[in-house]
Order: structure tokens, then C-alpha cells, then sequence
């Protein structure tokens, strides 16, 4: 009887639990308002300097562009100087290069849409060269593991901030020498079977030596390339882009890292607000996001052939009608959209065909262009 009155009870409460469970959706998730949200700096080197604008939206939104257009932009230095930015579309704002003050310090400056934006006044923090970058293949990770290696000889730097751009070389299953122009059979013209792709970094990648003797980092992992990406099947190349940061500008990148990187376990950081150094001029309860700084630039690239990977896999390939046949079931290689890839004579009745994704490697996001340091 007990046991009986044991199991109905624990349906009970189940049943209960069950019913006080509602969809919780603060305030903060479903507001509409739209906040600025900024990201780069002023590369007081050799490079452009970048900055790029968006805007927040409510996290129940469909993704749309996020891109702020129209602004205007301008990097103010304390001794009076101003640099315009010019704007490149999709809210990207660029900067040449320029002969800069590296003894002053600059601000940041946006205008727009009647409002104002403006950063703290940052120094300019001078990074130190790349000493190395090494990479070794983990079996137990199935990848190949990239590290970086630098030190400040002056003992001044402490903080660094690392932003990677990948460029790996891959093929399509299939090798295509015919495609349909004009509703006519010709040989091709553009080789589609070998594309490069490309990706820029998008994790929050920190060291610090502040708590070591001496300002020196020695084999840090930056980041891994997994196998079963097959970016290491032809050749990869890494171009590491670093930059020294003030203990506030590191802070700050630290705190953003903790509260967007986490893994969403118990014991990982709440979210919280980082904002950043800029602020609306007029409006203070105008939250931006993002920080500004000012550094100089060192760049180095890394390149590899470690043949890890497997050659691409795809549907075996189809015949087609050459002839267009208006009785007949099967499709037209004219009127196909599949690519066309191998061709049995001048009088073949067939074509071999398959899916643009087995023969054009564009269709992976790739390019054809081969990269000027390939």
C-alpha cells in the first residue's frame, strides 16, 4: 500500500513542477531599442585602420543587416590633428595610412543621425615584434594546433590582443571542362575546380605576462585547425595579426571574452554589460558598445602543407541527353542546371553531369583568384 501511495505521490509532484513551469523573457531580451555597437582602432602603423559599425537587436528578432551606413567618422588627436575616415559600404569605415604622432593620444569621433559619439582620449601602445609562429598536429584532438611566440626586450607591454585571417587551398570531387552558353556546348574558360578560401578570426584571443618575471610569451596556443575540416588537405596559410593593449583596454576584452565566450555551464561568468570607453555626448542612458584604442601593428604569416584530410566526396555523376528530345522523360543537358564535366566525342548522344556543388568550388564560398602570397 505504502509503495502505492509513494508512486502517486511522485506523479503528483511531477505533475506540479510541470505546471509552474512558464517561459521567463526579461525585459533586457525583448527591448527595441537599437545600440551602437563599435569595433576596431586606430592602427597608428603601416596598415589601414578599420572600424565598423552595428547595431544591437532583440535577441527574438530574425537576423537582418545589422550595418550602421551614413555615419561620419574622424580620429582626433590631443595636440589638434583630425583623420577623416571615409566610408566603404556595409559599415565598414577606413582609414589609409597616415604619418601619426605616437607620443600624443587620440580619441574617437562619430556622427550620426543627429547624434554624437565620442571616446576617451587612449595613448598609443607600441607592439612588439613576432618572434614566431609553430603549429603541431594532436592526435587525441584530431587537429592541428597553432601557436604564438613574442616578448617585449623593453619589459613594457604585459597585455597583447591576437587576431588571425586563414587561407586554405581546396578542389571540387569532379573536374569540369564543358558548361552551356547560349544553349550551346563549350569548352570552359575558367578553371573552377580549384578555389582558395578565406576566414578573419572571430574569438577574443588574450595573454598576459603581468604576473611573470619577464615579458615574454613562449608557445601559446592561439587557436586549432580540426582534420575533418579539410582545410589542411592542399595547403594552409595563417596570417597573425598582434597588438599590444593598455591594462583598461585588456579589461575590457577580457570581460567581453568571459561574457560572450563562455560555455553556458553553471559555473561560467553571468552575463553583465560591458560597454566600453565611448559614450553619447548628449545622452548618457545611450549605451554604446565597444572600445577604442590606438596601437601599432606587427603581422606574420605562417604557411603549410601537412596533407591531413580526405579528397572530396560526391554523388557519382549522371548522364544526360545532348539532343533535346521533347518526347522523352530524361533532362537536357542544355536545359540542366548541373554542370557539365566530361563529353564522349563530337558525336556522343550523352554528357556526364552532376550538381554544381560536386564541380564548381564557388559554390562552397571559395574564390578562384589565387591570393597574391600564395
Amino acid at each position: 500500500m505504502r509503495y502505492w501511495l509513494f508512486k502517486l505521490g511522485f506523479f503528483a509532484l511531477l505533475l506540479i513542477l510541470d505546471s509552474c513551469v512558464e517561459p521567463f523573457s526579461p525585459p533586457e531580451v525583448n527591448s527595441v531599442e537599437k545600440y551602437l555597437v563599435v569595433d576596431g582602432f586606430l592602427n597608428v602603423g603601416q596598415d589601414t585602420s578599420r572600424i565598423e559599425l552595428r547595431q544591437t537587436q532583440n535577441v527574438n528578432e530574425p537576423t537582418v543587416n545589422l550595418s550602421v551606413e551614413g555615419a561620419v567618422i574622424a580620429a582626433e588627436s590631443e595636440t589638434g590633428e583630425s583623420y577623416n575616415f571615409t566610408d566603404a559600404g556595409r559599415g565598414l569605415y577606413l582609414l589609409p595610412p597616415q604619418q601619426y604622432n605616437e607620443n600624443t593620444k587620440y580619441r574617437l569621433r562619430i556622427k550620426l543621425a543627429g547624434k554624437e559619439y565620442m571616446s576617451e582620449f587612449v595613448e598609443v601602445t607600441k607592439t612588439p615584434a613576432i618572434d614566431s609562429l609553430t603549429n603541431r598536429f594532436d592526435a587525441g584532438q584530431d587537429a592541428m594546433i597553432f601557436y604564438v611566440n613574442t616578448h617585449d626586450p623593453n619589459n613594457n607591454t604585459h597585455f597583447y590582443r591576437w587576431k588571425f585571417e586563414e587561407t586554405w587551398e581546396y578542389r571540387s570531387a569532379y573536374y569540369s571542362y564543358l558548361e552551356v552558353v547560349d544553349k550551346k556546348i563549350v569548352t570552359r574558360n575558367k578553371d573552377i575546380n580549384q578555389c582558395w578560401g578565406s576566414m578573419r578570426s572571430g574569438s577574443i584571443l588574450l595573454g598576459s605576462t603581468i604576473k611573470l618575471s619577464s615579458d615574454i610569451i613562449k608557445d601559446l596556443p592561439l587557436f586549432k585547425v580540426p582534420v575533418s575540416t579539410n582545410k589542411l588537405y592542399i595547403r594552409y596559410s595563417v596570417l597573425v595579426r598582434q597588438y599590444a593593449l593598455s591594462r583598461e583596454a585588456f579589461e575590457y576584452w577580457t570581460s567581453l571574452s568571459k561574457t560572450t565566450q563562455g560555455t553556458g555551464s553553471l559555473f561560467d561568468p553571468q552575463p553583465s554589460q560591458v560597454t566600453g570607453n565611448i559614450h553619447n555626448v548628449n545622452d548618457s542612458k545611450d549605451l554604446v558598445f565597444g572600445y577604442f584604442s590606438a596601437a601599432t601593428e606587427q603581422t606574420k604569416r605562417l604557411t603549410i602543407a601537412p596533407h591531413l584530410g580526405n579528397f572530396p566526396r560526391c554523388m557519382p555523376p549522371d548522364t544526360f541527353d545532348i539532343v533535346c528530345r521533347p518526347n522523352s522523360d530524361r533532362q537536357c543537358a542544355l536545359e540542366t542546371a548541373a554542370l557539365l564535366m566530361s563529353f564522349g566525342g563530337e558525336r556522343a548522344e550523352y554528357i556526364l553531369g552532376a550538381p554544381a556543388s560536386c564541380i564548381d568550388c564557388r559554390t562552397q564560398g571559395g574564390t578562384t583568384t589565387k591570393p597574391t602570397f600564395w
